[in-house]
């Protein structure tokens, strides 16, 4: 067990820095990002059963392929680094939260309009969507 301490500190003695400013950036990057993403979902996202899918993507196939992967890889760094947050200062919540809404896996509009279906998350969306400008969401159907 004191092996297992004296790594720890070895290891945050290394990288404590790093983690700092990783969580410092990781902040005011959500700060900065979280309003200018709320004000750009389409006023009915979360009112169909069904997802929003954009008409004439004339992408090629691969490079279609190749930004899922990109996406996803992205997302699960988020995952990750919001796993780290958790024990350490940074906005944890907010990266999990990001990588598992950029990820693609079964479930996630169920999951998106659960989340947004909160009384407080939706009051809090749709007040930062005032301030951009931009209606209020319609909140989504109940299934």
């Amino acid at each position: 067990m004191e092996d297992l301490i004296t790594q720890g500190k070895a290891f945050f003695d290394a990288y404590g820095l790093w983690i700092a400013a990783g969580s410092i950036a990781m902040f005011v990057i959500s700060l900065a990002s979280i309003p200018f993403i709320v004000a750009r979902i389409p006023v009915d996202y979360f009112h169909h059963h069904h997802r929003h899918r954009l008409n004439g993507d004339l992408r090629h196939p691969l490079v279609k392929l190749m930004l899922v992967i990109l996406k996803n890889i992205l997302g699960a760094i988020l995952l990750v680094a919001g796993f780290i947050m958790l024990f350490t200062p940074g906005q944890g919540l907010l990266a999990i939260l990001f990588g598992l809404m950029i990820m693609n896996y079964p479930g996630k509009y169920r999951l998106e309009c659960w989340i947004i279906g909160r009384p407080m998350i939706l009051s809090a969306v749709n007040n930062m969507r005032e301030k951009h400008g931009q209606p209020p969401l319609i909140p989504p159907e109940s299934s």
